[in-house]
């Protein structure tokens, strides 16, 4: 499976030859529902054979489609499905994604991936992630304020005690679990001393390579923040190593394996809820002074050529919005269309893609927060 965090914007904005495919689809997690999802995305790659056929009528579909076809095929894959998925394919790429919120189903092919939903995933405001923590075991989980789901930990990051010590020797394991003890030299008490110094310094090491893993390779490339869960005495000691400027100072103060998943969401989100809020009113509040200062715009043919000239600092897009058209990627123009036209897409979604491009940034908003009707709001940087 593809990590979307991976991927996001770099690889999947990258200059490459086209057509772009973009397949979104809901899907589900219990049985029996999930059962009619594989039949859905054969269907949807159905759609996306008739628009290759009609934009790309002398072009040999088949390599296009079958890494598409063979997603369909593997039983395995749709036996473990999220909320929703994102399939893209282009003739030197093809990416599937299992996202955490459910999402409008659409199939497009266009000059550039639709990318969106994806914009949403990884640009919304409530995105958290929760490190799992105790003497013996790290873990890793993402979540918004619907779902919450482990994640796999980057293959450098220590998932179990014995991974940040796989050099140590057996005597020394020995030694770190029962404490170094000299004949006649200390009683039962003093024993118990050295085994408990040596725990807690092992301890301290395999929460600082934790620390410093998670951040080099979690916390810097998704910039999401840090909620610790474990239990109140580990909390003290995590917190006086950490460098990790994404940690919050709220926390959990139980081992996520401890909570089901619905439990540790409701938890996270209790804590996080109140942050998520003020990040939006700071934008709003944000976007207001711009605007007042002719340095903002919810008009979308003015923030369209600020957007390709660079001079977007952030764009607040509205989640369920869609304004079909194309945008010129080199003038600004913009054209009104339907999506069912293979050569139309979402200008919300290229405006977004525009900016990301240009190093700005792009803020999926739920409608009820945006501080517009229009379903843009832009700052420029000048």
């Amino acid at each position: 499976m593809d990590l979307l965090a991976n991927d996001f914007p770099d690889v999947i904005l990258a200059e490459r030859q086209g057509p772009f495919l973009s397949l979104y689809q809901p899907t589900h997690r219990t049985f029996p529902e999930r059962q009619q999802d594989s039949v859905r995305f054969r269907n949807l790659v159905l759609k996306l054979g008739d628009s290759l056929r009609e934009k790309h009528p002398d072009r040999d579909i088949k390599p296009l489609l079958a890494p598409f076809h063979a997603l369909a095929e593997d039983v395995e894959f749709w036996n473990r499905n999220f909320d929703g998925l994102a399939v893209l394919g282009s003739p030197d790429l093809f990416r599937v994604y299992r996202l955490q919120r459910p999402i409008t189903e659409i199939a497009i092919v266009a000059d550039s991936f639709h990318v969106k939903p994806l914009m949403r995933v990884m640009q919304s405001a409530d995105r958290y992630q929760i490190l799992g923590l105790d003497r013996q075991e790290a873990s890793l989980f993402e979540g918004n304020r619907d779902q919450v789901d482990e994640i796999a930990l980057a293959p450098e990051v220590p998932r179990h005690f014995d991974d940040a010590f796989d050099t140590v020797t057996e005597r020394e394991r020995a030694i770190r679990t029962h404490g170094r003890v000299k004949p006649d030299s200390m009683g039962r008490h003093g024993a118990s001393d050295v085994k408990n110094d040596a725990i807690d310094s092992d301890t301290e090491q395999f929460f600082r390579l934790v620390d410093q893993k998670v951040l080099e390779h979690h916390s810097r490339p998704t910039g999401l923040p840090l909620l610790l869960a474990a239990l109140p005495e580990h909390h003290h000691q995590f917190r006086t190593i950490s460098t990790n400027p994404f940690l919050m100072d709220a926390s959990i103060d139980v081992n996520p394996k401890d909570l089901s998943a619905d439990a540790l969401r409701e938890r996270a989100w209790s804590l996080f809820q109140p942050f998520y809020l003020e990040r939006l009113a700071r934008l709003v509040e944000a976007f207001g002074t711009a605007q007042s200062k002719q340095q903002g715009s919810a008009d979308l043919s003015d923030v369209a050529k600020a957007a390709v000239q660079g001079r977007v600092a952030s764009l607040l897009l509205e989640a369920e919005r869609q304004m079909p058209g194309r945008l010129d990627s080199q003038s600004g123009a913009i054209s009104e269309g339907e999506l069912s036209d293979p050569q139309t897409d979402d200008l919300l979604d290229d405006l977004g893609e525009a900016v990301l491009r240009r190093g700005g940034e792009v803020v999926i908003v739920p409608a009820e927060r945006m501080p517009t009707k229009s379903g843009l709001a832009a700052t420029y940087r000048f």
